[in-house]
């Protein structure tokens, strides 16, 4: 035992460590694996663990690592990342330090569709209230999808059976693969320059990948710009695409789309024969009931002796012509009445009736002598009696109220 060398802990892991950073390989392994038991440190930098159905291993990415991301890491996902495994000495445990990382395969793909439909609903693309109203008797209705395949066969048939008044219109466009974004949208816009009632954008199921392409922005935003009312009929009815949140209306499948694009005609001719027996109905019950009311006026007394309506009507003539000439004989002689009576207040008010009872009005410089007071001896005044006018000289006043 006393011959034996022992080292530290500090330096087998530091050996440990050594051995491990010389080898080549670990040097940048890539490793793809579930996240778990996930810390964001408050310096930025990500610990979790990387697992797969048997092992895991530790991990860590600094935060001048992680700022790229394009994704927010959590629990559960399935990622692929690429970095060097080496030794943290002072727990002496081995783990992988990453330099890089991303979603493995169609879980990136789930990562980005919340993305987009996080951004494009908080935008408005997805609000009702831009929503246009499906005209379900439409002349002309637009179809974008492969021009070979179920999906264009389906919505063709599908509308010649429940619809056929309507004129179809194919725009033929790429539904799959990287440049089937850009055509989609060229067909929209080639599409809105038509005279159509509803474009119906639509393609048969498929996995997420073969799907992706009406989930892109381009697609989105060419669905919301178009002035013409889109239905998106994309995939089975479990599958969801950003096209259906943004379209005007979502249709579970092509032919669902169809569906809703039209009206079916056994459901028309129904509706029509229900119009016309209710305005059967009407017409018979406006005829019946006018002519109860022709029986009740041929039954009337009146009018089947119209000589009698003139005969009240000239009845009551006199009686209106005698309330008019009563009306007008009062009104005369109260008239005349009132005559008589201002013709009497007249008389009394008239000075010259005084005069003919033998009184006399004296005037003084024109005005008239009501006081003894108002005179002088040797005033001038001016006597006017029944008639005539007499001149006269004041030759002396006698008051007998003194």
């Amino acid at each position: 035992m006393q011959n034996r060398e022992y080292i530290t802990i500090s330096e087998i892991n530091k050996i440990i460590k050594f051995t491990i950073d010389s080898n080549e390989i670990l040097r940048c392994v890539y490793l793809k694996g579930e996240i778990s038991n996930l810390k964001y440190h408050t310096r930025g930098h990500l610990y979790f663990s990387l697992k797969d159905e048997t092992s895991k291993i530790n991990a860590v990415m600094f935060n001048y690592n992680n700022s790229g991301l394009n994704f927010e890491p959590k629990d559960g996902d399935a990622v692929l990342v690429k970095g060097k495994i080496s030794v943290y000495e002072a727990s002496g445990s081995y783990q992988i330090y990453v330099d890089s990382m991303e979603l493995d395969g169609v879980g990136n793909l789930y990562q980005l569709f919340e993305e987009l439909k996080k951004k494009l609903s908080k935008e408005g693309l997805f609000d009702e209230i831009h929503k246009q109203r499906i005209n379900r008797l439409p002349e002309r209705i637009g179809v974008i999808t492969a021009s070979t395949g179920a999906a264009i066969r389906d919505i063709i048939s599908t509308i010649n059976k429940r619809y056929p008044l309507v004129e179809i219109y194919i725009f033929p466009s790429l539904v799959q693969g990287a440049d089937a974004a850009p055509n989609i949208v060229k067909m929209i816009e080639l599409a809105n320059t038509f005279p159509l009632d509803t474009i119906i954008l639509g393609r048969g199921g498929g996995s997420i990948e073969d799907l992706w392409a009406f989930n892109e922005e381009i697609v989105a935003r060419a669905i919301y710009n178009s002035k013409i009312p889109i239905i998106s009929g994309v995939g089975h009815e479990i599958d969801f695409t950003i096209s259906d949140f943004v379209a005007d209306l979502r249709a579970p499948t092509p032919t669902g789309a169809a569906i809703c694009a039209t009206r079916d005609k056994e459901e028309i001719i129904s509706y029509l024969n229900t119009c016309k027996n209710r305005i059967n109905n009407a017409l018979s019950n406006k005829l019946e009931n006018s002519y109860e009311i022709l029986k009740k006026y041929k039954s009337n007394y009146i009018l089947n002796n119209p000589i009698r309506l003139y005969d009240m009507q000239e009845q009551k003539l006199d009686i209106l012509y005698d309330k008019l000439n009563n009306s007008i004989k009062l009104n005369i002689d109260n008239l005349n009445k009132k005559i008589d009576t201002y013709k009497i207040k007249l008389d009394l008010l008239n000075p010259v009736s005084v005069l003919n009872k033998g009184y006399s009005i004296v005037y003084k410089d024109n005005k008239i002598i009501k006081d003894i007071n108002n005179l002088e001896e040797n005033d001038n005044i001016s006597v006017m009696v029944k008639n005539g006018k007499i001149n006269a000289l004041v030759k002396g006043v006698e008051n007998n109220g003194k």
